[in-house]
């Protein structure tokens, strides 16, 4: 299948070019974006234990796919392919899987493109940045017969798993309110503007893709996660961990209403354009509580998790511990017992469990439902904010309006 073919066939029909694995038969992964959160790194480290093997890394930068590919190589297996266009690495038929890890913007339209072209997929967080394009997203997912993983890891740790069937066996009782505070001295999309390259090292029509066009910008390349047309801003990118985390914990789907106040109070300068202070309040009427996320950034501390019931509460704030439990700050006589503890329970990597799934077609921890439901609830809290009025999803009608 050539690139012209690909483009050419990327209607609503999905194109079949994956293969049936068998036992034996080793996982061959595809790279799409190289410098994200290590998930080059997380596939290498479990590529023994899944029968896995990176064969080709894709990224418009140059130098991160060069070092891609040399990580591969050190890794004891044969160099990958090397590939500029991540529709060349689509139609190749030595890949089973892709590992989607680009900006915010592009994750939708890679989605719908991988599983059309008939790979497997693991996609990074947050899935979508507007409902038209979660709905084309997860409408092509379901109409396929393709796996897919959502890189929102927390709910694989062995403390999430253990936090869920404590309160899915109502060990808080009834839950009124989840509600975490995440913040932070400066915000983190400076760090990533601080990369320097020059135009010459990439592909800045590509990396804009369906946004408008306009000259390069050092800034807006390598700072994107600072920029509203490619990310929007906290609640978008570091909430859709605790909207995950809240939905699988709890079984919750996707929220009603959404209230969020945002701004630049602290760090308004230096050309970014997304909030650096974020107030949110979710209401889950079906369920029966809300759930309020809060992040500023300007001052290190006063983070935390917590789930709140009739029998007490639950500290999250420490993803990868057991999360811990008390009865104190309630006075009901079912109240959690002193020293009572709910620790670990068994769990998967986030990444194996993917590659796991690839071979055995099972459904994997996070899949595209989950997808869905922590990108309402980011879309419906930005929704708010641009608004500047309370909004509601409509499940049924799958709309956003205000009310």
């Amino acid at each position: 299948m050539t690139r012209r073919n690909f483009v050419a066939g990327s209607g609503m029909a999905t194109l079949s070019s994956s293969r049936i694995l068998g036992s034996n038969d080793r996982i061959g992964v595809g790279i799409i974006g190289c410098g994200r959160r290590n998930l080059l790194g997380q596939v290498l480290e479990f590529q023994d234990r899944a029968n896995a093997e990176v064969r080709a890394v894709c990224d418009i930068w140059q130098a991160q796919r060069e070092s891609a590919a040399a990580r591969v190589q050190g890794s004891g297996r044969p160099a990958p392919a090397q590939i500029h266009a991540y529709e060349d690495l689509l139609a190749r038929g030595d890949i089973d899987a892709v590992v989607v890890g680009t900006p915010d913007h592009q994750h939708c339209r890679q989605l719908i493109d991988a599983t059309r072209a008939g790979k497997d997929t693991y996609v990074e967080k947050p899935l979508a940045m507007d409902l038209k394009e979660l709905k084309r997203a997860y409408d092509t997912v379901k109409a396929s017969d393709r796996v897919v993983q959502m890189g929102t890891q927390v709910r694989s740790f062995p403390s999430s798993g253990a936090a869920r069937e404590f309160v899915q066996a109502g060990g808080l009782g009834d839950i009124f309110k989840i509600e975490q505070s995440r913040n932070s001295y400066k915000p983190y999309w400076y760090r990533y503007a601080e990369r320097r390259l020059h135009e010459s090292d990439t592909d800045w029509k590509r990396f804009l893709m369906h946004r408008k066009p306009r000259p390069w910008d050092q800034q807006q390349y390598a700072g994107w996660f600072g920029y509203r047309d490619f990310s929007q801003g906290p609640h978008s990118n570091l909430g859709v961990h605790f909207f995950d985390l809240v939905h699988y914990v709890t079984g919750a789907g996707p929220p009603a209403r959404a209230v969020t106040m945002a701004g630049g109070f602290r760090w308004n300068r230096d050309g970014f354009d997304v909030p650096d202070s974020v107030e949110t309040t979710l209401e889950y009427p079906n369920e029966g509580f809300l759930v309020r996320y809060c992040s500023t950034f300007g001052v290190r501390g006063h983070s935390y998790l917590k789930f709140f019931g009739s029998r007490g509460e639950m500290d999250a704030t420490r993803w990868g511990d057991p999360f811990l439990i008390t009865g104190k700050t309630v006075e009901d006589d079912d109240r959690i017992r002193e020293g009572e503890t709910i620790g670990n329970a068994e769990s998967v990597p986030h990444m194996l469990n993917f590659l796991e799934c690839v071979r055995t077609r099972e459904t994997p921890n996070a899949p595209i439902e989950a997808g869905y439901s922590h990108s309402i609830a980011a879309i419906l809290a930005d929704e708010s904010f641009v608004r500047g009025s309370r909004v509601v999803y409509d499940a049924a009608k799958r709309r956003i309006r205000e009310g």
